[in-house]
């Protein structure tokens, strides 16, 4: 039975994999109960609030809240809290955060805590391109300027890639690590944000450059984004995207597959608002994963996690992870003998 590095990898790779099962157990695992990423030095760079706090800038100006109710931070970037109040003159709002003389010290005690020949060693880009341009003016007017003002739009992400590229870069060097994974929603449950054209024009070609350059050192590309985005999943390949980590059952993930001649492994599967909520039943989550593998393992371009990384609610990941080693087992000897 391989490693659950090499398994993880062979998923990737679509070379014969043996194992279904707990997804954490691929990776390294950082302190506490997050996601299995080391948030590096440069993600630091960003500047973003913890829970609890309010009306926190970030190194960009955005404005973040995370009450203590809340499951995550959003920006507050209404009114005159816009950072970016006219996108022809975006030069004049911000200005790029440093990414000189970062302390790079705890997470190089992380990546080197890490049992290399066993796990994968992930690291985060956070905050993509489209995510950039509506933390910085609000998404209604992000969405108009995408479509009014394409130009300016590309121009000032282009040069955002250009800041992401060289964190991606400093992250490989200094942690050598074997994925990063971006995080970038393009949609909602039912469709994309943007029209596929628009995404094709302007996204696109940046996340070309983005993903190819992580490719070109070695390392494997992963997105984060937990809605319906089926119409470019071709795209997210040509792009250079190896896995679409969040895929929600919206997904028609058989016609991805398909699609995309299976070169995109497809993590994910898990409808969290139908187990992870005050009261549901240890059966519940058990069935709901057996579901997931049933329907979704015969594709042999799958690997369950639930598609926000984490749930909200305690004692589903515990559940919902004991499930998938233990049934995963089962799928897996039937899918891939």
């Amino acid at each position: 039975m391989p490693t659950p590095r090499e398994n993880f990898l062979r998923l990737v790779n679509n070379d014969n994999p043996r194992w279904l099962g707990d997804p954490f157990n691929c990776f390294n695992i950082p302190a506490g109960s997050g996601p299995p990423y080391i948030l590096d030095a440069t993600a630091h760079a960003h500047g973003r609030t913890t829970k609890g706090g309010v009306d926190v800038p970030d190194a960009w100006g955005v404005i973040w809240d995370w009450p203590d109710d809340q499951p995550g931070p959003t920006p507050n970037n209404h009114g005159d809290k816009k950072v970016v109040k006219d996108i022809t003159r975006w030069r004049e709002f911000f200005d790029f955060p440093s990414l000189d003389n970062l302390d790079w010290t705890d997470t190089h005690k992380i990546a080197d805590s890490v049992d290399r020949e066993n796990k994968l060693v992930m690291a985060q880009s956070p905050r993509g391109m489209f995510e950039f341009s509506h933390a910085l003016m609000g998404f209604e007017d992000a969405l108009e300027n995408f479509l009014l003002e394409p130009d300016d739009m590309y121009e000032m992400l282009s040069a955002y890639t250009d800041w992401k590229i060289k964190a991606a870069g400093l992250c490989i060097d200094n942690l050598k690590p074997d994925i990063i994974t971006n995080f970038d929603d393009w949609g909602s449950k039912t469709q994309l944000f943007l029209p596929p054209r628009v995404w094709r024009e302007i996204l696109k070609p940046l996340y070309e450059r983005f993903f190819g350059y992580i490719k070109s050192r070695g390392v494997i590309t992963m997105n984060h984004c937990d809605c319906h985005a089926e119409d470019i999943c071709v795209d997210m390949v040509e792009a250079g995207l190896d896995v679409w980590q969040g895929v929600t059952p919206e997904n028609n993930f058989p016609a991805i597959v398909e699609k995309t001649e299976g070169k995109l492994l497809l993590f994910g599967g898990l409808d969290m608002p139908s187990i992870d909520y005050p009261g549901v039943t240890e059966e519940a989550i058990r069935a709901h994963i057996r579901e997931a593998l049933d329907k979704y393992a015969p594709t042999k371009r799958y690997l369950p996690i639930f598609s926000s990384w984490l749930p909200i609610f305690p004692g589903v990941k515990e559940i919902a992870c004991d499930e998938m080693d233990k049934y995963g087992a089962v799928v897996a000897e039937r899918v891939f003998g």
